[in-house]
């Protein structure tokens, strides 16, 4: 499952869930900090590793 990134509006923390595209999509995420749902998604990098057989 991917990684996401947000940041808390009222607090002003960062914080990354790891979420499956449904929950992401279902947008019920809140700062594990201060519990507050007013949070921003992150650009966020991500790495990708692929197998190449010759």
């Amino acid at each position: 499952m991917p990684v996401y990134e947000f940041l808390c509006k009222q607090c002003n923390k960062t914080f990354g869930l790891t979420l499956s595209i449904k929950e992401r999509e279902e947008g019920k995420i809140s700062c594990p900090t201060c519990g507050s749902k007013e949070v921003e998604s992150l650009l966020a990098s991500f790495f990708a590793k692929t197998s190449k057989k010759s």
